[in-house]
Parts: C-alpha cells; sequence; structure tokens
C-alpha cells in the first residue's frame, strides 16, 4: 500500500507533506495532480497509494504526518552506524587503505578482560602473533583462553595419531608460544589426525569477552597477518559472539573438538 512512498527522495517526501498540510494536493489524489509536486514518474504509484489511504479514512494532514515519520525514520537509520569494521591486508593501492589485520588482532588481544577464543588453521610464527595474547594472560591471571588449532598429518604419513598430537604440543610449546608465559587450552579435531577420511580445522576466527567478533580469511602466521591479501569483519555483537562460543563448546562436548594440553 505505502511501497511507492519509500521510493521518494527526501525532497519529494517533505514536499508532498508540505502540499498536503496546506491542501495543495487533496483528496481526490490523481497523478496530474501529485506530478506537479514529485517526480513524474512516480507520480501514478504515489496517486494510487494516497487515494487508497484516503479511502480507509486518512485525512490530508494524517497523511502529511505519515510521510513526515517515514522520513524521520529514514533520517535516523542513517545515523545508526552498523557495528562492523572491514579488516584488510596486504598491498596499498590508490584510494585503499587497509586497517591491517595484524593490529586488530593484536588490539583485541590486549584488551581483553573475561574471555579469548580462537579459532585458527595455520599457525607459524605464532610467538610474535601471540604474544600480546601471551602478556595480557599474564597480566589478566583469570582470562580464560581456548585455542581451537588444526593438526595436519601429511599425506602418506603413517604416524599414530597420538604421536602426531605430541609432536604438535610439544612444537606449539617450544616455538610457537612466547616463552615462559602461562600456556592456554589448546583444542584440536581428532578427524584431522585421522589416517582415511581427514578433515581440517579451516575456521578462522576470534572472540572477546563475549562481545566482539572477528572473522577473517588469515591465517596466524605473519604473513597471513601482515603481508597476504586478507579480507575480514570485526563485529561487535553479543549475540554472534555467544553463538561462536557455544558452537566450539558444544564440539568439545560432544567429543568432536578434544584438548590436545
Amino acid at each position: 500500500m505505502t511501497a511507492a512512498f519509500s521510493e521518494l527522495c527526501d525532497a519529494d517526501l517533505h514536499g508532498l507533506s508540505a502540499a498536503l498540510k496546506s491542501r495543495r494536493v487533496s483528496a481526490p489524489y490523481t497523478e496530474l495532480q501529485i506530478g506537479r509536486v514529485i517526480a513524474q514518474n512516480l507520480a501514478a504509484a504515489v496517486a494510487a497509494s494516497l487515494q487508497e489511504l484516503a479511502s480507509l479514512g486518512f485525512t490530508e494532514q494524517q497523511l502529511a504526518a505519515t510521510l513526515d515519520l517515514l522520513h524521520r525514520d529514514r533520517s535516523d537509520g542513517r545515523k545508526v552506524e552498523l557495528p562492523i569494521d572491514l579488516v584488510t591486508s596486504g598491498p596499498e593501492a590508490a584510494g585503499i587503505a587497509n586497517r591491517d589485520t595484524a593490529v586488530v588482532v593484536r588490539e583485541l588481544f590486549a584488551h581483553a578482560r573475561k574471555s579469548v577464543l580462537v579459532v585458527g588453521y595455520a599457525v607459524y610464527q605464532g610467538a610474535s602473533v601471540f604474544e600480546a595474547l601471551a602478556q595480557r594472560m599474564d597480566k589478566v591471571p583469570d582470562l580464560d583462553v581456548k585455542l581451537f588449532l588444526n593438526i595436519a598429518r601429511p599425506d602418506y604419513d603413517k604416524t599414530p595419531a597420538e604421536i602426531l598430537v605430541s609432536r604438535f604440543a610439544r612444537r606449539f610449546r617450544d616455538t610457537q608460544w612466547p616463552q615462559g608465559s602461562r600456556l592456554p587450552a589448546v583444542f584440536y579435531d581428532p578427524r584431522s589426525v585421522a589416517e582415511d577420511k581427514r578433515s581440517s580445522l579451516h575456521a578462522k576466527c576470534v572472540v572477546v569477552d563475549s562481545e566482539q567478533v572477528f572473522v577473517s580469511s588469515a591465517n596466524f602466521t605473519e604473513a597471513g597477518q601482515q603481508r597476504n591479501i586478507e579480507v575480514g569483519l570485526k563485529i561487535d555483537s553479543p549475540w554472534l559472539a555467544d553463538r561462536l562460543i557455544w558452537h566450539f563448546n558444544q564440539l568439545h562436548q560432544n567429543g568432536l573438538a578434544v584438548r590436545a594440553f
């Protein structure tokens, strides 16, 4: 019924409202009459909508008030900034200003108060990538930190799964986490080390304090965080944060994500 009104620009909404208030436009509403006030290509549809509302008892003043409300709602909507920030990495071409992935991840880690969930596929040069997180864990002893990481089985490798997990745990402690810092809880998908029909924990995201979410294509490597062409979204959404935390907790509780250490 009122869909035609949403097609009007702000100037047409304001002009039509003013014409109704002054009764320069009045029932019965015709295309010719409305075409004197708004864009001609919209006049027929708007006139039909006005006439339909008039048949329901709307006066000129009530119709003007309806248009004013639509205009105010549209203006208020523009003032609301979406809680989403684009995060990119890679070379900066003309007109592109990257908000660097490494900077955003470091900020999230450095300001965590209660909890951090990290989900990643590949970790390389992790001691530098996770430096801010390790420092925050030392500063906030109660900070709950969980990492869900991929443990890969090389093609044609027949090493027993428990040995692959043990090697991963040792390498992570020795080379991928800042030395001397409290260790996080690390989980993995046991299917990733199966000898047949392997899968990968390929998701990449960070959830902080059940409030902030960062979902990205970037791995937790120096290249992924700083040099590769990567795209991510930083989202302020407690609802989304809780859903992601619930999702990975459910995987763990159902034996689909197992603690490595």
